[in-house]
Order: C-alpha cells, then structure tokens, then sequence
C-alpha cells in the first residue's frame, strides 16, 4: 500500500525539533521530504548530545526525529544557493522553515519570493512567538515559550518549585498542528488550485493547549495551582506510593470509587458523607487520600496493578523510559522500530503511532547523514549534470 501523501514533496528548511517532528510525520505518511542543511554545520541538533552513537557519531537526538527524510546541503547566503532553493521549490508542494521573523525574507526565500516561483506552494512558517507582536524578534526556544504559556506555572508538586515536562512537549505540540495544518491546506487545494502560507508559533499552540486549566481560569477567574500528578477537578486521580515504586490510580467517575475502595478492602468509604461523589472528593480531597494513600503501601506496585485491573479500574505504572520499550503493548502496536544507518548501523527508534486501514504509514529511510542526498536531489529532480554539481560543490553553494 501507498502512503497517504505519497506523491507529495516537502522542502524543509526546519530544524531542531518542531519543524523536523512535523516534517518527520509527513515523511511517514509517505511524503518525499528533502531536508535543507548547512554545507558543513547542518541541523544544531546533530550536535546535542551526548549521548551519540558508538558507531558514526550520530546524535540521538538529531536521529529521533529525522528519518524518512533526504537531506541537501545549501548556502542560502549565497546568492546561487538561493536560486537552488526557488528550483526545489518550484518542484515542492510544501515549504516549511523555523526562521525567526524576517530572516526568509533577508535571504530571499520569504513567502512572497517562494509563491512567485510556485503559486501551488503551501508554505508553512513556525515561529516562537508569531510574526509580528512585541515579543516577535524572541527567541523561540521550548523552555521559555512553556514558562511563558503557563505551562511551567502548572507544573510541578503543589509545595515544590515549577518544573518542566520532561519532553519538548511544545516543540512536539506545535509540529503536530503544523502537520494537521498542511494537511489541511493540501486538502483546500485540491479545491481551489490554490496554495497559501501557514502561520503558527509555540507560544499560541502553548496556549491552546492549555485546554481544562486554562477554561477553568477564563471561566472562574481562579488562577490553577501545580497538582503534581493530581488532577484539579477528579479524586482520586494521581500517583500513589506503593511498597516499593509509584502507580497511577486514574478514578473518573463514583462507580469506579466504589470498586477501588471494594479492592482497599474499606468498602465503606464510598459511602462516607465526605467522599461519596466527585465534587465531595475534590471538596476532602486531602482527607480521602489519607485514607487510601496508607493502605497503598501495604503492597508492591505490580502486585496493585494485577487486582485493580482485574476490577477494571484505570491502574498504570510510572514506568521509566527503559520499561516502556519493554511493556508488551508498546511492541504488540509496534512502536519500537529498527533501522539500518550509513554510518550508525542497526538502530532502534520510537515507532509510528497512527495506523491506517487503507494505507501505510513506514519508516523507509534512516535519518540521513549531512548532505547524504545532494547530488541525488540535484541530479534527480533538477537534472543537473555531474559537472555542474561539482562546480556548485567547488563554489561553496553545496
């Protein structure tokens, strides 16, 4: 089976890691990514580590989120790498790039530049803070954008100082929206003829995201505490303390309490005046978990696990992340994955999480080494002649 985008071709100007996740993910449903690097330098995160790999170098990093993707090397301070990229363009159905605001334009592949040459074009731009506005010229890195999004502010244990997700979780957000949006977009052209440009910033996704807590603020005027692992408006619902690690205890609804109170061996506490409904709960929230959080340390994690599910009533470890790649479901749904690297050899990488009944979402090519593709680009899709690739290369443009 084809992949859902197969037959479209992305020209990805992105780097680090919103762009490169997004452009991953479109790569997967079969689209023909080129990646555009530095000549020499490449994407920064090809040099985050460690750690890389013992064979070739290779940053985790830069391999997490680079695969199904051909990368070029191109100057676009010289005038000659600029008309390489108004070509690839004008063969391209998407132009995504995570310049700050104004530096596209400054080298001549703005959206204006871009659309002359290929009217068609989607093209996508991903900014920290949005093209304009007083924080525009911000640099846009995740940390910052979720400390100034609220997210950081709502992170954390309730007596503790703010912490961070322990992912890029707004990088993350804002390259699936920007996936989602040329999606979009490629649908609308389909019907118009049309391409158009796709503006989106970290900051707005951030704030998008902050979904319930933020709707509880706009709707109560009450500022959201940290909850921890708790949650602000259901108890129990959070991790607890076991004999030996933590679980997660997830109750949605007063049938649930029930049974997990029945499990507890303290059937009447669902019926106590304090805890008998959510809002109760929520109320005695302290009090409700004194009463369970003791007798969950009467046992072992798994041993919790085994009799809560067995009353089907939502119970997870806190797994690290090597527990992850070993849990039996994350490698039933084939989220584990291997592939062969040039320089790194046999490598492992996080699968793919959609799956399509009438098509196939692959991991076809390894993440590229710098420049891997150059002159299978120029050749391929421009036809240029060896000789003149060698005279781009000898001038510094490749």
């Amino acid at each position: 089976m084809e992949g859902l985008l197969s037959g479209i071709r992305v020209l990805d100007l992105s780097r680090v890691l919103a762009g490169p996740y997004c452009s991953m993910m479109l790569g997967d449903l079969g689209a023909d990514v080129i990646k555009v690097e530095r000549p020499g330098v490449g994407d920064e995160t090809r040099h985050w580590g460690p750690p890389f790999t013992e064979k070739g170098g290779e940053s985790a990093y830069f391999l997490c989120v680079n695969r199904n993707k051909r990368s070029i090397t191109v100057d676009l301070k010289n005038p000659l790498g600029v008309e390489l990229i108004k070509a690839l363009a004008l063969e391209s159905d998407v132009f995504l790039e995570n310049f700050t605001p104004g530096t596209a334009d400054q080298l001549g592949v703005g959206y204006e530049s871009i659309r002359s040459v290929n009217p068609r074009i989607i093209y996508c731009s991903i900014t920290g803070f949005g093209p304009d506005g007083p924080y525009r010229n911000r640099a846009g890195y995740d940390l910052a954008v979720s400390g100034l999004g609220g997210l950081i502010g709502i992170t954390g244990e309730p007596d503790g100082p703010p912490v961070k997700v322990g992912v890029a979780i707004t990088d993350v957000a804002t390259g699936l929206s920007a996936q989602g949006a040329i999606c979009a977009a490629l649908y609308a052209r389909e019907k118009t003829g049309r391409g158009q440009r796709i503006d989106l910033s970290l900051l707005e996704t951030q704030v998008s995201a902050l979904v319930n807590m933020a709707s509880s603020y706009l709707i109560s005027g009450e500022v959201p505490k940290r909850w921890g692992t708790a949650h602000e408006t259901i108890v129990p619902y959070q991790g607890f303390e076991t004999q030996d690690k933590y679980v997660i205890i997830a109750v949605g609804n007063d049938a649930l309490f029930a049974r997990l109170c029945k499990v507890l061996g303290i059937p009447g506490i669902a019926e106590d005046p304090r805890f008998k409904t959510n809002p109760l709960r929520v109320k005695n929230r302290r009090e409700c978990i004194g009463v369970l959080a003791p007798i969950l340390k009467t046992k072992k994690r798994d041993e919790w696990i085994k009799l809560l599910n067995a009353e089907s009533i939502p119970c997870t470890p806190i797994n690290t992340i090597d527990e992850v790649f070993s849990d039996p479901q994350v490698l039933h749904r084939n989220m584990l994955v291997e592939v062969e690297h040039p320089t790194a050899g046999r490598i492992k990488l996080a699968g793919i999480p959609v799956k399509y009944s009438e098509a196939r979402a692959t991991v076809r090519m390894p993440p590229p080494v710098l420049g891997q593709h150059t002159r299978e680009i120029l050749g391929g899709m421009l036809g240029y002649e060896d000789a003149k690739i060698e005279k781009l290369k000898s001038a510094g443009v490749i």
